[in-house]
């Protein structure tokens, strides 16, 4: 660890490309590298993808806001992505410093600069895990510690659906993560789709598969939709994320992405 740069360890290989390090590059942050930018510059070559991360990033500002208003206190975030630029736990503890976040993923760089970056937090944790393996986040030390099952859980799967192709079970993955959620919870997506531009996501798709970077796998909002299993899906239901409950820091309500947005809670 360097005295300028705390969230940088000594052995951090800079000259890879982290995922989480452009994303924070494409939402305005600080927490990346020449290699990082170049990735998202590739993608911007074909995807709006500053855009898209603002909005993602927006339109988790009022999930937790409105999931902190309906009283829930323990998060577990699915491919979080670095814990910076107003990420779930800095969200949360505006409201209750005692909020419990569990954030997970399974890039290498994202779990050591998290180990940083949270290195005084008692009530936010990363867990080192496969999101296609639920019983190693389910059951992770930081997870059982800081979540209480007995009392509901605000479940966030947002811009990572497109990593996970049909033959990963998807469908399954998802409904152990609701089956493990106690009544009361919420989940809430945001998910890839063709549904707005098609062309664009079949370029992004030829880009990525010619980068030899992991595919992507967009999705219909009827696919979308099942994910949500049998929880009841709360207005304004499947929208375009700019249209999730927008507020006056939102911009054009009828503003449309290529990301969906959903959130149901489970009876």
């Amino acid at each position: 660890m360097t005295a300028t740069l705390p969230w940088i360890p000594e052995d951090m290989d800079r000259n890879t490309a982290s995922a989480a390090r452009a994303y924070d590059y494409l939402l305005g942050g600080t927490h990346h590298f020449p290699a990082d930018r170049e990735l998202g510059d590739q993608v911007l070559s074909v995807l709006p993808a500053n855009v898209m991360a603002r909005q993602n990033r927006d339109y988790l500002q009022r999930v937790m806001g409105f999931l902190l208003t309906a009283g829930i206190r323990q998060f577990i975030d699915l491919g979080s992505g670095l814990p910076v630029m107003g990420n779930v736990h800095e969200i949360a503890r505006q409201t209750d410093p005692h909020a419990r976040v569990v954030y997970v993923d399974n890039e290498p760089a994202t779990v050591a600069h998290s180990a940083l970056l949270l290195r005084d937090e008692e009530r936010t944790a990363m867990v080192a895990a496969d999101i296609r393996d639920p019983e190693a986040v389910l059951e992770a030390e930081a997870t059982t510690r800081l979540i209480d099952f007995s009392r509901p859980v605000g479940f966030l799967m947002l811009g990572v659906t497109q990593f996970l192709p049909d033959d990963a079970q998807l469908w399954e993955i998802t409904a152990r993560y609701r089956d493990a959620l106690p009544a009361g919870s919420y989940l809430a997506l945001s998910c890839f789709t063709w549904d707005n531009d098609a062309d664009t996501m079949r370029r992004t798709i030829e880009m990525f598969e010619n980068s030899g970077r992991a595919p992507i796998v967009p999705r219909t909002g009827a696919e979308v939709t099942r994910l949500l299993g049998d929880f009841e899906l709360l207005d304004p239901g499947l929208v375009f994320t700019p249209q999730w409950r927008p507020d006056a820091t939102s911009g054009d309500a009828d503003e449309r992405s290529n990301l969906y947005a959903a959130v149901a809670r489970k009876p």
